[in-house]
Formats: C-alpha cells, sequence, structure tokens
C-alpha cells in the first residue's frame, strides 16, 4: 500500500545542515530524512541495518533504499546509507565520523530507530527478562547512544551560523507520555526513558546552545503497525481511544514536527516532548 500525496514540499528550513536520521529505512525514519533532504539539508545520513524499507505499507517508492531517493531528487552528494547497529557505542560513533567525514560537522541528531511488537509479550508477570532488555536496549541506549556522540561532535566544533551547536531530535511516544494497554510494560518504560533523557540532556546543554526535544507520535500507519492497522478489531479499538478517530497519523504529517524542531524557527525550544497525536494526550 503506498501512501498518497507523499511528496514533501520544498525549502530551506535546514538550508546546508548536516544531518544524522537513525532507522532511516523505512516507516517515520524515511518520512524524516526525505523531509529533511526537501528542506536544503545539504547530507543526510541514513543509518539502519538494511537501506531496503522493511515493507511496502505506507512506503514512498519502497523498492529504493532511502538515500537513493533523496539523491535521486535532490542531486548525488545530499545522501548516504552507513549500516548501523544503534545499540553498539562504537557503530555509533563512527556513524558520527562518518557523517563529519563527508559533511565537514553534524548540526542535527535524529536518534529514531525503534521497535515496538512488544503487545504479545503479556503483562509484567508474565513478561521475560529476554524481551524487557532488547526492548530497552534498541529503543532507550541507542537514544542515550546518539545524544553522547552528537553532543561530544557538538561540543568540539564551531557554532552553526545562527549560534547554536547543534540540534537533537529524539523519537519517544505518546506511551513515554502515559500507560497504555497495547505496546506493554516495556515499550512504555523504554519510551518514558527516552523522554526524561531528553529533558535532562536539554538542562545540561543549554548553556551550550544544543537543543534536545522529542516527538510523541500517536498512532501511525507505518510498516511497524502495519498488523494492527490492518486488524479491523484493532484498528477500530485504537481509534476509539483517539479524538481525531479512525484517522491515523500518516508517517508524513509527523514528519513535519522533526523538520520544526531541527529549524531556527525553534531558537527558543529545548526540553519539549511534543506529542503528535490526533488529541490522545489531550484527554
Amino acid at each position: 500500500m503506498a501512501s498518497a500525496a507523499s511528496t514533501f514540499t520544498t525549502g530551506q528550513r535546514l538550508h546546508e545542515k548536516v544531518c544524522i536520521v537513525t532507522g532511516a529505512a523505512s516507516g517515520l525514519g524515511r518520512a524524516i530524512a526525505l523531509a529533511y533532504a526537501s528542506q536544503g539539508a545539504r547530507l543526510v545520513v541514513c543509518a539502519d541495518l538494511k537501506p531496503t524499507p522493511k515493507s511496502e505499507f505506507e512506503a514512498e517508492q519502497a523498492g529504493t533504499p532511502t538515500h537513493d531517493v533523496i539523491c535521486q531528487r535532490h542531486g548525488q552528494q545530499k545522501s548516504i546509507f552507513v549500516k548501523t547497529d544503534v545499540t553498539i557505542g562504537k557503530e555509533v560513533e563512527a556513524l558520527v565520523e562518518e557523517a563529519v567525514k563527508l559533511g565537514g560537522r553534524l548540526d542535527v541528531m535524529v536518534n529514531n530507530a525503534g521497535i515496538g511488537g512488544t503487545e504479545n509479550h503479556g503483562m509484567v508477570h508474565e513478561m521475560t527478562e529476554e524481551t524487557w532488555d532488547t526492548v530497552m536496549s534498541i529503543n532507550s541506549r541507542s537514544v542515550f547512544l546518539g545524544c553522547k556522540f552528537a553532543c561530544a561532535q557538538f561540543m568540539k566544533q564551531e557554532p552553526h551560523s545562527s549560534g547554536h551547536r547543534g540540534w537533537i531530535v529524539n523519537t519517544s511516544s505518546i506511551m513515554g507520555l502515559v500507560g497504555q494497554m497495547v505496546y506493554g510494560a516495556a515499550y512504555c518504560a523504554s519510551k518514558g526513558a527516552v523522554t526524561l533523557l531528553t529533558k535532562q540532556i536539554a538542562v545540561e546543554y543549554a548553556k551550550h546552545k544544543v537543543h534536545c526535544n522529542a516527538v510523541c507520535p500517536g498512532h501511525l500507519r507505518t510498516p511497524m503497525t502495519q498488523d494492527q492497522f490492518q486488524d479491523r478489531e484493532m484498528r477500530t479499538a485504537i481509534s476509539a481511544l483517539t479524538p481525531w478517530g479512525d484517522e491515523w497519523g500518516s508517517a508524513k504529517d509527523v514528519a513535519q514536527a522533526y523538520v520544526y524542531l531541527a529549524s531556527d524557527d525553534a531558537n527558543y525550544i529545548t526540553g519539549v516532548a511534543l506529542p503528535v497525536d490526533g488529541g490522545y494526550c489531550a484527554q
């Protein structure tokens, strides 16, 4: 299922910024990378375990790797793919080094890679330690590593022309703000950790003019949620919880928030966990 009206608006909101997006092969990460390239980024480094989308569901040009789509649209030097296991510090450090090697600096770090799929692992007393550790490693440890090595680079480079040193945008979730039965304890706890890590880094690095914000998506139509969305009973139950109703958000809808938080329009914003959720958290 391909997304309709999927072309991003072009502009210069990220003019000449060097950006990394983890989990860029599909879903929300792919949408963020395409949006950044459309807004004048000098270089978008797409990081993931594999370059191609996991599914054709809601995927724009599904058979083409994200970095190739960007190069086709915006020029051959505008994007690269770097294979990265975001749970391994040395690989995340190498990812940042590659971005700096090719782009001359790092301006924007999007820590987006993550997993869901814990809805069938039961309540806390039924959940295995392995499930907990895996989810926390991929969803939380990876964000810590991305922030760690991005901040290290920000601290040693000259400020951006705006006077600011760097922008971090982390992917949390509405389940990082409130509890919910669908995804379970490990997912909620991992995203809650992302939310509070974001706030702490914002406080620690504000005096150095480093922004750190998080986006908290609601229920989206992405490969991660394909089974839920196509299960009519589950889709209806989840839709009933959202004021916007049976119209789940698209990755493109949420990607626009990542553009804003990485742009000069957000010069006085840091430490925010921004829900993009059709009103879910307003209840």
